[in-house]
């Protein structure tokens, strides 16, 4: 049973970095097959056994490419969600079997609490009802307490944020869940809002603000050549268009709204990153740049 598991994840770890054909894929498991003293190598029948066991026991969907002869991963939102669980759980393996991990795997010591809250969350969404916590604002001297419709849970920078419907007022609120106390799930039940797509909702968000009050823009961003090997491996939004990329920049297009989290996420990225377009955000960038040397 060890051996099956691990060549199914083996399987999908060479999978999520390239699309192989068997060929390769057996090259590789014979060399892990030396490594770790089992006989992964696999024929073309019993291969397909495994892609059609990972298909049902993790829900990735692994298919062979016809015209390029290569097999791959089809992506869409449920795989990479379950992609996401496999690295999780191989994450948990690795740290179980490794002795004195403290000497070779460095943990980011400043982490936000928080997911102890997940099971409850997950539990009340998807059970639909409703919530109550104590909760938190940086900006208020003290909590208040919240009844909350429950619907999605969204991850940012390390942080769980909870989005529902504010009962008191109905509107759309999104919390952190770092700052929620006292969490408690009383047996009632809501009905769910069929007008509420999370996806649409958060689609030209950078990050959890989703404001009412502002337009998706156009943002066109030149960074230098060797920034922009970090911006196209790690996309800044799903929208991510590249418009250039040659020896001297990589210049992408992005829709979002404009707000706080984009603008500071812009200004992270110091004098490798030029604003193209619009002109309110160059401004923007601007006057942050002249405020802060005006500080020293």
């Amino acid at each position: 049973m060890t051996e099956t598991i691990m060549r199914y994840h083996l399987i999908i770890s060479k999978l999520k970095r390239k699309s192989v054909s068997l060929r390769e894929m057996n090259e590789f498991l014979e060399s892990e097959s030396d490594f770790r003293g089992y006989n992964l190598v696999r024929d073309k029948r019993t291969f397909k056994r495994d892609l059609d066991a990972i298909r049902s026991i993790y829900d990735i969907n692994i298919q062979y490419n016809f015209k390029t002869k290569v097999y791959e991963i089809i992506q869409d939102e449920q795989n990479d969600k379950n992609l996401r669980m496999v690295e999780a759980l191989d994450m948990f393996n690795a740290l179980k079997i490794s002795e004195n991990i403290s000497n070779v795997i460095h943990f980011e010591k400043r982490r936000p609490n928080g997911s102890e809250h997940l099971n409850g969350l997950l539990h009340a969404i998807q059970n639909r009802v409703q919530i109550k916590f104590s909760y938190q604002k940086y900006w208020e001297d003290s909590p208040k307490l919240r009844e909350v419709e429950p619907h999605a849970l969204k991850e940012f920078k390390n942080r769980w944020y909870l989005l529902g419907i504010n009962v008191s007022d109905g509107n759309i609120r999104i919390f952190a869940l770092d700052r929620m106390r006292g969490l408690v799930i009383p047996n009632l039940k809501f009905q769910h809002n069929t007008n509420l797509d999370v996806n649409v909702f958060f689609k030209n968000c950078f990050g959890i603000i989703a404001p009412e009050e502002l337009q998706v823009e156009e943002i066109i961003l030149s960074f230098d050549a060797f920034q922009g090997k970090y911006i196209k491996s790690l996309p800044l939004h799903e929208t991510q268009e590249i418009l250039v990329d040659d020896k001297e920049e990589v210049r992408v297009k992005l829709n979002v709204y404009l707000t706080f989290d984009f603008i500071m996420e812009v200004l992270s990225h110091g004098d490798k990153v030029k604003v193209i377009k619009p002109k309110k955000l160059i401004e923007h960038v601007q006057n942050i740049y002249t405020s802060s040397l005006n500080r020293y």
